[in-house]
């Protein structure tokens, strides 16, 4: 071979080799099949939880229902502060509810549960919790915003007085208002429920980050749709039965919710360690 073209053999570009990605490292979370049973499981096995610490339960429901209660007097006397205090409900909810899925946590484990050990189980996952309640609380004001304009733009007689808001909603000649108002409700409360329904139990069990947590929430949601709209209606269903009279079901259907919430949790997402 000449010396030339031994230069052209090593002038010839080189291919790479192409990039394969390493194996991911720690534990990896798969989304779990889901049947319209599943939701009704989910109810039977908090309801277990609650019967088995009741005075756990009862504590947390007295917490609800007192929140329940300060809005319902918010709206009656100062309409005005309505939305600031649902916004600082949605601060204070979700720490409640960690307390709730720590005493089904350690029921799972096979631990005693503690009322002590559930107030303060979220002060070493403050920082995840903190960005998923900033995340819930700028929906819960562009919704609040969102509600204005609605209110503003097709509500034909008039903003009603805090004693008459019920009657004015439903006159007839509002009828636009009332199905605008259904379906921009609808779409802010589809998308608090698909970012929570699962990210903050899923927080206290694997301290995970609120992005992650929420990413995974989000495609549990849209995985699984007619299966989670049904248990959203069930919640719903639940909430309104326990706000009658004076929200004195939320004593228990709080609790019951909070207790069923970790199990749809553990339903629905597995780890592979």
């Amino acid at each position: 071979m000449s010396e030339n073209s031994h230069n052209a053999d090593h002038s010839l570009p080189v291919t790479p080799a192409p990039y394969v990605p390493p194996p991911p490292v720690g534990p990896r979370r798969e989304i779990l099949p889901l049947g319209f049973a599943d939701p009704f499981r989910w109810l039977a096995r908090g309801w277990r939880d609650l019967t088995a610490e009741m005075g756990i339960a009862l504590f947390y429901g007295m917490c609800f229902w007192a929140m329940a209660l300060t809005l319902g007097a918010v709206f009656r006397y100062k309409p005005e502060y309505a939305m600031s205090i649902v916004s600082g409900c949605l601060l204070v909810g979700p720490f409640l509810a960690l307390g709730l899925y720590e005493v089904s946590r350690r029921r799972e484990l096979g631990l005693s549960p503690d009322l002590g050990a559930s107030l303060t189980c979220w002060d070493a996952r403050i920082g995840s919790m903190g960005l998923l309640v900033l995340v819930l609380v700028v929906l819960e004001l562009l919704w609040g915003r969102a509600s204005l304009v609605v209110f503003a733009v097709f509500f034909n007689t008039g903003m009603p007085s805090t004693a008459g808001v019920l009657q004015a909603i439903f006159n007839p000649e509002n009828w636009e208002f009332v199905a605008v108002y259904l379906v921009v409700g609808g779409v802010f409360a589809g998308l608090v429920f698909a970012t929570s329904v699962v990210s903050i139990p899923m927080i206290l069990d694997r301290d995970t980050d609120a992005i992650s947590a929420s990413l995974t929430s989000i495609q549990v949601f849209f995985t699984h749709l007619p299966v989670l709209l049904l248990w959203g209606a069930l919640i719903t269903g639940l909430v309104t039965i326990a706000l009658i009279p004076w929200g004195l079901g939320l004593l228990l259907i709080g609790p019951w919710l909070g207790h069923a919430s970790w199990h749809a949790y553990r339903g629905s997402v597995r780890w592979l360690d």
